[in-house]
């Protein structure tokens, strides 16, 4: 019978082959969203999804969904919005504008998971550097795309995106994947697979190929400098 580990905040994780296959990749539960967990998380490949009030519930999916920055596919279309360069980019200037439009429900879904002690939390590895935001804004600077999610060493953990106009998510992308290529990045993690990530190059890969390529990402080191943009986005094109 499958075992749903309990965890405290000082408890190790479990070893991720633990983790049930359904609902696929469900590791543990309990313990605290304190920035010391959640960089032991990520380390492991391990991430926070939940829905307060209830205990934090931590994952590893097998398989795990992933984009290699030079995998990216820019469609004719998307290629087409960058090339009419509408709109103003920005990078870790309005992380928690971003978040909230994230936890904004979705018109096609049911409501966020991105409760407000995920917010605090993710607010504060934004605070200490761990944590980035892309975004994409309009000429009189109202943010209409963004992207969030947490950089250690050279892979970058995509967490969520949103969009209020066409294709300013798949901006928010192309502008992070820009930075990843410059700074050496080696995966964003996308967690679970979607038809959207799909479109955009992400594939699936074993939670082992995805362990044993963040062990090999998490000894490299980069620079904190890459984190910039060009001010607008047709300099991504």
């Amino acid at each position: 019978m499958p075992i749903i580990h309990r965890v405290d905040e000082q408890d190790p994780f479990p070893p991720t082959s633990e983790a049930l296959e359904y609902p696929n990749g469900l590791l543990a539960v309990g313990g605290e969203l304190s920035q010391e967990r959640l960089v032991a998380a990520y380390q492991r490949g391990i991430f926070p999804w939940y829905e307060e009030p209830q205990p934090v519930m931590w994952w590893t999916p097998d398989p795990r969904s992933v984009l290699f920055p030079d995998e990216l596919h820019v469609s004719r279309s998307l290629r087409k919005s960058l090339r009419q360069d509408r709109y103003l980019l920005s990078v870790d200037n309005h992380f928690d504008e971003v978040m909230e439009h994230c936890a904004a429900p979705r018109v096609d879904g049911p409501g966020t998971w991105i409760g407000e002690q995920m917010r605090k939390a993710y607010q504060g590895l934004h605070r200490t550097g761990i944590a980035h935001s892309i975004e994409v804004l309009t000429a009189d600077k109202k943010l209409v795309g963004g992207l969030y999610g947490v950089a250690m060493g050279t892979a970058f953990f995509g967490e969520s995106m949103f969009s209020l106009q066409p294709d300013t998510s798949k901006i928010a992308l192309a502008g992070l994947v820009d930075i990843l290529k410059r700074g050496g990045f080696r995966l964003i993690d996308c967690q679970v697979e979607s038809e959207h990530l799909n479109k955009l190059g992400a594939r699936c890969i074993s939670r082992l190929d995805f362990e044993q390529r963040l062990e090999q990402t998490s000894k490299e080191t980069t620079d904190p400098g890459i984190w910039h943009l060009p001010a607008t986005c047709g300099a991504l094109a």
